[in-house]
């Protein structure tokens, strides 16, 4: 799967999805670093690209609406989470088959323990 990694996550996001087998790359390794959310958005749209995040801005689907997306995650760490719990929060969800086939045209809402996915 390919992934978009937003300049709000570990920068050793991308290098974990890729560590996974999967196509990821972080905003800020291709020019996007400082890219308003609709061009980010619009780049992974373009690029056939899940976008990861934690930018809860992303969960408003009247602007991202998820069928029109190859997917859109919004991470959730606890407060203080560390770079290596959201990590873990990552690779707790996309080191799952069966949950990686559900992410194509949804909203997926990931916290602790927890996977909320909007309907396509």
């Amino acid at each position: 799967m390919r992934f978009l990694v937003d300049a709000d996550l570990p920068r050793r996001s991308a290098a974990l999805l890729r560590s996974l087998g999967h196509l990821a790359d972080d905003v800020r390794d291709i020019g996007l670093g400082r890219a308003s959310d609709a061009d980010i958005a619009a780049h992974a749209r373009r690029n056939g690209a899940c976008l990861v995040t934690g930018d809860f801005g992303f969960a408003d689907i009247r602007n991202y609406p998820p069928e029109k997306y190859p997917g859109l995650i919004v991470l959730v760490p606890p407060p203080e989470a560390t770079a290596g719990t959201i990590l873990d929060l990552l690779q707790q969800v996309v080191d799952k088959p069966r949950l990686l086939k559900q992410f194509p045209g949804r909203l997926a809402i990931v916290e602790p323990g927890r996977v909320r996915f909007r309907p396509a």
